[in-house]
C-alpha cells in the first residue's frame, strides 16, 4: 500500500512544496513547486495566500503525512519572524485538515539524505535527484528542499505510513 507525503519548506516570499508517494521503502516523485507571494503585499495578505494555496495543495494531493522544515537559525531577526509567521499559517492549515505532522531541522534532513549535516544545496539537490530517479536536478531550491523534507519524513515515519 502506498502513502502520500507532502514536504514543505516555509518562507514568506516562497514556500516550497514537494509531494512523493512512499511504497515498499521506495519514494517516488509525484510533484513539486512553490507558493510565491508578492513582496509589495502586506504581511497579512501574504500569509493568507500561503494558507489558501496550501489548502488547495492538500485537497489536490490528499497527503497521509505532512512534513515541515523547522526554523533553526536567526541571523536576520526580521526574516526569522516572517518565516515563523509563515510556519504558523502552515501549521494551522495542516491542523485544519487533521493531518499527521512531522517536523525536521535542516540538519536532520541533510543527515537523513546525505549522511552529512553540512551538505550544501547542490549536494542535496543531487541526492533528491538520485533518490527520486529524476532526470534533472529539482529546482528551484525551495522545491528541492521540500522534496528532501518529504523523503526524510518517509524514511523516518515508516510506521505512520504503513
Amino acid at each position: 500500500m502506498s502513502k502520500i507525503v507532502l514536504g514543505l519548506d516555509p518562507g514568506t516570499a516562497i514556500t516550497g512544496f514537494g509531494v512523493i508517494r512512499y511504497s515498499k521503502s521506495q519514494p517516488q516523485y509525484i510533484s513539486c513547486g512553490y507558493i510565491a507571494t508578492d513582496k509589495a503585499s502586506d504581511a497579512a495578505r501574504r500569509l493568507l495566500i500561503i494558507a489558501q494555496s496550501l489548502d488547495k495543495i492538500i485537497r489536490r494531493y490528499k497527503p497521509d503525512l505532512v512534513a515541515v522544515e523547522n526554523l533553526f537559525f536567526a541571523k536576520n531577526r526580521t526574516t526569522a519572524i516572517a518565516v515563523a509567521q509563515a510556519r504558523g499559517v502552515i501549521l494551522a492549515t495542516i491542523a485544519k485538515h487533521k493531518l499527521p505532522l512531522a517536523e525536521f531541522t535542516p540538519l536532520q534532513v541533510k543527515q537523513a539524505l546525505t549522511g552529512y549535516g553540512r551538505a550544501d544545496k547542490r549536494q542535496m539537490q543531487r541526492m533528491v535527484q538520485a533518490i527520486l530517479k529524476l532526470t534533472d536536478l529539482p529546482k528551484p531550491d525551495d522545491s528541492a528542499d521540500a522534496l528532501a523534507v518529504a523523503i526524510c519524513a518517509a524514511s523516518s515515519h515508516r510506521a505512520v505510513l504503513k
